[in-house]
């Protein structure tokens, strides 16, 4: 059973979240076309683990390719992401800040805007969700339950469109896990770094309290 609507997630970034998203896509029944910065034939093995619902492609390809797009690349390579593939397509955005990582990026350090409302500028034709940014890559093929399961544990999604966020919620809830809706990129905030929600394994209304108590950087 796959979302209305989406056969193909093209895959920006095949790095930890990228593969294991890969993995429970195709397990799912999806069809996966992976890309990374080091091109197509760096990315065989994982090709081959995943079987014939899966190809290595350019990021363009692969952005052409998606029904829905999932960039998942350091922060500091977001201005990379092709931009015409992903126009009118629901962009689902993975990123942390992380200035050792990335360097310092001020609208980020005086906590103006989000990461994934950086990446929202740079696709204004897309539809950009957050989501998938507080779960270790590994818990993602670990840690998912069908839809009912006790204690079934939650991610965040935040975005500006609802009907994007809706689809992106439909599929994450096939990929294992419920689903809390922050609302718009601007509240993305509250499942960043360090945050009280981050990387907790917990149930939906565990995890609404962790966001209604998260507070900013500059108030920790």
């Amino acid at each position: 059973m796959t979302v209305s609507g989406i056969s193909t997630i093209g895959l920006i970034g095949s790095g930890h979240i990228g593969s294991q998203l890969a993995r429970l896509a195709v397990e799912r029944g999806y069809d996966v076309v992976l890309s990374n910065s080091r091109g197509p034939e760096t990315l065989q093995d994982l090709v081959a683990e995943l079987g014939e619902h899966a190809r290595a492609a350019t990021p363009e390809e692969a952005g052409a390719a998606g029904d829905i797009v999932v960039v998942t690349v350091p922060l500091h390579a977001y201005r990379d992401v092709p931009v015409a593939p992903l126009a009118g397509k629901v962009v689902i955005d993975t990123n942390n800040y992380y200035p050792a990582r990335d360097g310092h990026i001020a609208e980020l350090d005086d906590e103006s805007t989000t990461t994934s409302e950086l990446l929202q500028t740079h696709l204004p034709e897309s539809r950009v969700v957050k989501a998938f940014n507080h779960i270790r890559a590994a818990e993602l093929t670990t840690d998912g339950a069908p839809a009912g399961t006790s204690a079934r544990r939650a991610l965040v999604i935040a975005g500006d469109d609802p009907e994007a966020r809706a689809t992106v919620a439909a599929l994450i809830d096939e990929l294992g896990f419920d689903v809390v809706d922050l609302g718009p990129l601007a509240e993305g905030w509250r499942i960043q770094r360090d945050t009280p929600g981050y990387v907790k394994r917990v149930g939906a209304d565990e995890l609404r309290a962790f966001l209604a108590s998260a507070k900013r950087y500059r108030d920790m």
